[in-house]
């Protein structure tokens, strides 16, 4: 999906956060995904919830699932996530997500990704080229501010403007956008 601006950014966006649980590294098995929607950043609409496997290949699928089976899914305008890497090194492609979805992706991060210290972890997990590749579909990831904090960002099919815009719109209480805030809490509270 190409990249293209917002026709309005209305201060009531429906915007969706979505943070993965607590799990137990390199351990099988299966970790909770969290969605929540916001009106802006001052009023949660809904919660949505899946699963995926630690250091798996699902996230992708799984949270495109999640989003597209909610009642909240045709008046989400974008999705936030924190970050690509959820249950370990289970990376979600934005790009096939944005496409899955029909909505633009912005996934966050506080610290600038050492894309080769990734690139050398992903070698000890299954299908390392599969999952570089992943991270390669992010983008060129761009440097942003959150209420004066440095962020980084990884796009698709929104420009980095309208994101900014939305980042800055949607972080009332703190540097982390509220979506993916109460997303973490959910999740955490729950795993």
């Amino acid at each position: 999906m190409e990249t293209k601006s917002l026709r309005a950014i209305k201060s009531e966006i429906r915007v969706l956060g979505v943070d993965d649980g607590q799990f137990v590294p390199h351990a099988k098995g299966r970790v909770i995904i969290v969605g929540v929607v916001f009106r802006g950043g001052s009023w949660l609409e809904g919660v949505m919830h899946s699963d995926i496997a630690i250091d798996g290949l699902d996230a992708t699928e799984q949270i495109a699932s999640m989003i597209n089976s909610s009642p909240h899914c045709k008046q989400l305008r974008v999705v936030m996530l924190n970050g690509i890497t959820f249950g370990g090194f289970n990376l979600v492609d934005i790009k096939k997500l944005n496409l899955a979805t029909k909505l633009p992706i912005i996934a966050l991060t506080d610290d600038k990704p050492d894309l080769d210290a990734i690139h050398s972890a992903l070698n000890n997990l299954p299908k390392p080229d599969e999952r570089w590749n992943r991270v390669l579909a992010a983008g060129e990831i761009t440097s942003a501010s959150s209420r004066g904090k440095k962020i980084y960002m990884g796009l698709s099919g929104i420009s980095k403007a309208d994101a900014q815009e939305i980042v800055d719109l949607t972080s009332t209480r703190s540097s982390l956008p509220e979506p993916l805030r109460v997303a973490h809490l959910i999740a955490s509270g729950v795993s």
